[in-house]
């Protein structure tokens, strides 16, 4: 897949994943939140969580896991300590989540993914 290609599907998981959090009572606060070292897809707030998203669009449920390895998820977590202080409020929990998007299946959230 060209690298353009993978960047219009990759954005187009990130719209589906925030409709998708939209749905389930969360606010969209950022997307393509990037910091250096780093990069968070979608920073989400529901009530006193706030949410660091990391966003995986693949063919399959199993590929879809497999492809947030603790590289990438350590790039998450990096963001995701830099950008916290933007969003975040006296007594917020805070979490990374993921959200895989797979054709033909509803989008599967997985909430707090990071136990560093």
């Amino acid at each position: 897949m060209s690298r353009l290609a993978a960047e219009r599907r990759g954005r187009g998981a990130e719209t589906i994943a925030a409709f998708w959090l939209r749905l389930h009572g969360w606010r969209i606060m950022a997307r393509r939140a990037r910091v250096r070292g780093g990069e968070v897809d979608i920073i989400a707030r529901r009530g006193r969580t706030l949410a660091f998203v990391e966003v995986k669009a693949r063919a399959t449920q199993d590929a879809a896991a497999f492809s947030l390895d603790a590289y990438r998820l350590r790039r998450v977590v990096v963001a995701a300590e830099r950008l916290a202080p933007r969003y975040m409020r006296d007594g917020d929990e805070l979490r990374i989540d993921a959200i895989f998007i797979v054709p033909r299946r509803w989008p599967r959230h997985l909430a707090d993914v990071w136990q560093g």
